[in-house]
């Protein structure tokens, strides 16, 4: 299915201190109810008084790891979209920390495609990060210098692939 289809209508957080992701985002999303933030208290704020199908946080600027507990305190998915704080410690914090995806805004373009593949995998009880690693595995590789990144930590990511949603 088409992932314009899949996140049609969704209730998403958007969550980045600067304001030109905000409106790209904005913009792709076109297709979803959007709310947008762009400081730590006001996405708190927005998190704690909306639920939220889905919320897209920066890591770095708005402190997208204490997003990341709130969302999850509500049960609400969150996608860390990240430009600053793109390595392999920080996809593993925030896989360990419960993000439903881990994403670079290299790839904003894909965000409806990054969306979809949440929904799908908690509509069939899967891990998200089965997708992460199908969908952007080679970015990573390329991005974090081969495939030893993975390799280390072997154990962990076959642990968050098996883990369902």
């Amino acid at each position: 299915m088409k992932p314009e289809k899949v996140i049609a209508g969704k209730y998403v957080l958007i969550v980045d201190d600067e304001q030109d992701v905000l409106d790209a985002l904005v913009e792709l999303l076109d297709m979803c109810r959007l709310d947008t933030a762009s400081s730590f208290s006001e996405a708190k704020k927005l998190l704690e008084e909306n639920q939220y199908d889905i919320a897209v946080l920066d890591i770095m600027g708005v402190d997208g790891y204490e997003l990341l507990k709130i969302s999850n305190s509500r049960n609400i998915p969150a996608l860390m979209l990240t430009a600053h704080a793109l390595s392999s410690d920080n996809l593993k914090r925030s896989a360990e920390e419960g993000a439903a995806y881990y994403a670079p805004k290299d790839k904003i373009n894909d965000i409806a495609s990054f969306l979809a593949d949440v929904f799908e995998s908690i509509d069939e009880g899967k891990s998200p990060w089965i997708k992460v690693f199908d969908r952007l595995g080679s970015f990573f590789e390329q991005r974090f210098h081969g495939t030893h990144w993975r390799e280390e930590e072997k154990e962990f990511y076959d642990k968050i692939i098996r883990r369902g949603y």
